[in-house]
């Protein structure tokens, strides 16, 4: 059996096309009966609005009809994903072909329509649970299946020594999964194609599902993901998996740049009918209800009992052995993004990246995350991956039979990262060694500037204009004017990195330009501390969603993991913007500007976010988990100042870069946290409340000063 891992990118009909023929090729290579790929494979999962037009089902249609005109699919039982339209309805749907017929097509019941997924935008449940219908297919495919209609709905397969059941990623989610009443009425074999995104920390619950899947059912499961940028801020991370009885025995990488990869395992079925002969589970299935079976001529077994197997495809190994290959967060951060911002480069077809590095920690994590993208580039260029190397040539403008290999992290880097400290009379010498440090640590192009001839001439057109001369606030300036003089800095550096990414590749006598990396953090995000429009204004973001404390402890992991001591540097200086001057008695610091802690604002984030709090409910659950260090007054104090910060800034939401998402709290507004951007931003009536409460509440926190003191 063979459950595979595809970067399918979405409304790229063409290339999903190939690598699903390549992938029922490798199965059938390696002796499969039945091959399962991952969800809405044929036209990408992502293509969003675009499953609405007539265009995207009609392709997918073409598609499929090339994919049982095949060789590559005689012989084979395939599971394929693509969205039908029935009766005028659009359902997303799993396909079941075998020797150039159609035997079903299953409808997905169970849709996913919360955080990054709208399926119900796009799609409509199929409801009518354990019925089928009719389906009068189209004339392209009359003509190669001679089928008129095929079942459609919510059927089991049986082939001739075993029954399968078809789930589809959310329905595995779901309380009541299909997958029970299914093996209550016989299905042993169950597959699940998924469409299913990285997010750190989530891998773990995945696996959990699917174990539980069939620990008290019994059965084999299969399950087949999505792997890679489908077109989107989001990583699909792979990890396709075979479970047998509550035990996973075969498991699939979780990042890699490969196109295609297959998981692999004989299992003997006689396994699952011994771990269901007992009394409780008979009596249930007894009296379970009954599902119309779709009959094939053909038997997924070719013998006996045959031995576990693991093969590996493509350069990469499936976990040896039934224990799970668990990621830790700083890996996942370091992999991830890296291979996202790959796929991002190779078909966005430009030539590289750009990133003003300010010298802090989160110009240094996207500068990291860009560094591990070239290791695991040179690493596949190492092991003769094809489609990486002739990828790396088109990139750097090597032509096909050069020879070019990527092989070396940083001479790659030289080629395609730039990097540029862009200085003014407010940036410290730390900083900008720091920064050419960094950039020479990891190879980048880097280029150094000031840029004070640049704001003084903005501030001077100011004046002339006005009259009126604005001055920092360390000079008797007003907030105001100390705002809007650091605000021009931060904005300029975002028309700079512009010019600099279009112009670099002709200046060093190449074409094309450079997509700007953006470095703002989740947590900067959520509060609203940065500049709109300015150098977080970019193109993609791959630290966007990642909080400030994963992005401390991947620094941590990268300095020993990636051999670069530099980074010391960057953990132990203290986060600055350096947009105002430093005096003898102030120096500009992130944490004291925004008036909260980073550690702060991820428990505020997550409490917004994921425990779906408004302030008094946030206020309520601290008051438990502060109490001991801080009083009631406190605790109300510091959740009105971050829901009065969030709620006035959350306008720059509307402009954010494109991220990388990483956090369940992430604040992106059009997406995943679909929210308002005008706020009553004092919050009278809840803000009232929470005063109410927290004086009338005790203060715990004196207690527990006084315990410590004696």
């Amino acid at each position: 059996m063979h459950s595979f891992s595809l970067n399918q990118w979405a409304l790229d009909f063409q290339g999903n096309l190939e690598r699903i023929l390549t992938s029922i090729s490798i199965a059938k290579s390696k002796g499969a009966t039945l091959r399962v790929g991952p969800e809405l494979e044929i036209p990408g999962y992502g293509c969003l609005d675009h499953f609405l037009e007539g265009d995207t089902v009609l392709h997918s249609w073409e598609v499929l009809a090339k994919i049982l005109a095949s060789e590559e699919a005689m012989g084979i039982l395939c599971d394929i994903g693509m969205p039908v339209v029935h009766k005028n309805v659009i359902y997303n749907c799993r396909v079941i072909i075998y020797d150039r017929k159609i035997l079903l097509i299953r409808p997905k019941m169970w849709l996913a329509n919360d955080g990054n997924y709208r399926e119900l935008r796009y799609f409509t449940p199929w409801v009518k649970h354990r019925q089928w219908e009719d389906h009068y297919l189209p004339r392209i495919i009359q003509t190669i299946t001679r089928q008129v209609k095929v079942p459609f709905g919510d059927v089991l397969v049986s082939t001739q020594d075993t029954c399968i059941g078809i789930e589809l990623c959310e329905e595995l989610f779901t309380p009541s999964s299909p997958h029970i009443l299914m093996g209550l009425d016989g299905a042993e074999i169950f597959t699940n194609s998924s469409g299913s995104h990285h997010e750190l920390r989530k891998l773990y619950r995945r696996v959990e599902l699917i174990k539980e899947a069939t620990l008290k059912l019994g059965g084999v499961y299969l399950y087949a993901n999505q792997q890679g940028c489908d077109g989107d801020r989001l990583y699909y991370d792979g990890c396709a998996l075979i479970a047998i009885n509550g035990k996973v025995i075969a498991q699939g990488s979780q990042f890699s740049l490969n196109d295609v990869e297959v998981v692999t395992a004989t299992i003997d079925i006689e396994d699952v009918r011994a771990h269901r002969a007992k009394s409780s589970r008979s009596m249930q299935a007894a009296q379970s209800e009954r599902y119309h079976r779709v009959e094939v001529p053909f038997a997924l077994s070719g013998g006996k009992f045959e031995e576990v197997k693991f093969d590996d495809i493509a350069g990469v190994s499936p976990t040896q052995g039934p224990e799970v290959k668990y990621h830790t967060p700083e890996e996942e951060i370091a992999f991830g993004p890296a291979c996202w911002l790959w796929d991002y480069l190779r078909r966005s077809r430009t030539q590289g990246y750009f990133l003003p590095l300010s010298g802090g920690i989160d110009s240094c994590a996207t500068a990291v995350i860009a560094h591990s993208m070239c290791r695991i580039v040179a690493e596949a260029a190492r092991r003769g991956d094809k489609q990486v190397i002739a990828d790396a040539r088109r990139i750097v403008g090597e032509s096909e039979d050069s020879g070019y290999l990527p092989s070396d992290p940083k001479e790659f880097a030289g080629r395609i990262f730039h990097t540029c400290y862009m200085g003014t009379e407010n940036s410290s010498v730390e900083t900008r060694r720091r920064a050419k440090q960094l950039a020479e640590a990891v190879g980048s192009y880097h280029t150094d500037l000031n840029m004070d001839t640049l704001v003084s001439s903005v501030v001077s057109l100011f004046s002339f204009v006005t009259g009126a001369k604005p001055r920092f606030r360390a000079h008797g300036g007003s907030n105001a004017e100390n705002l809007a003089l650091q605000n021009i800095q931060a904005r300029l550096r975002m028309v700079l990195a512009y010019l600099f990414a279009q112009l670099l590749p002709w200046v060093r006598g190449g074409n094309g330009g450079l997509l700007v990396l953006g470095s703002a953090n989740v947590d900067e995000s959520l509060r609203g501390y940065f500049t709109k429009y300015d150098c977080s204004s970019a193109d993609i973001n791959p630290i966007g969603g990642i909080s400030k404390s994963d992005l401390k402890r991947f620094i941590a992991y990268a300095r020993d993991a990636f051999d670069l001591p530099i980074l010391t540097e960057f953990l132990e200086a203290v986060p600055t913007a350096e947009l105002e001057p430093i005096t003898e008695t102030y120096v500009q610091a992130d944490e004291a500007d925004m008036g909260m802690t980073y550690d702060e604002l991820s428990v505020f984030g997550r409490l917004r976010k994921v425990e779906k709090c408004g302030p008094y409910s946030m206020f309520t659950k601290l008051v438990h988990e502060w109490g001991s260090l801080l009083s009631p007054t406190q605790i109300a104090e510091k959740v009105k100042h971050f829901f009065f910060e969030y709620a006035r800034n959350r306008h720059k939401m509307t402009t954010i870069t494109p991220a990388y998402h990483a956090e369940s709290y992430s604040p992106d507004d059009n997406r995943f946290d679909l929210r308002p951007f005008l706020y009553p931003a004092r919050f009278p009536w809840q803000f009232r409340k929470i005063d109410e409460v927290a004086a009338a509440l005790p203060d715990r926190s004196q207690h527990a000063s006084k315990d410590k003191t004696e």
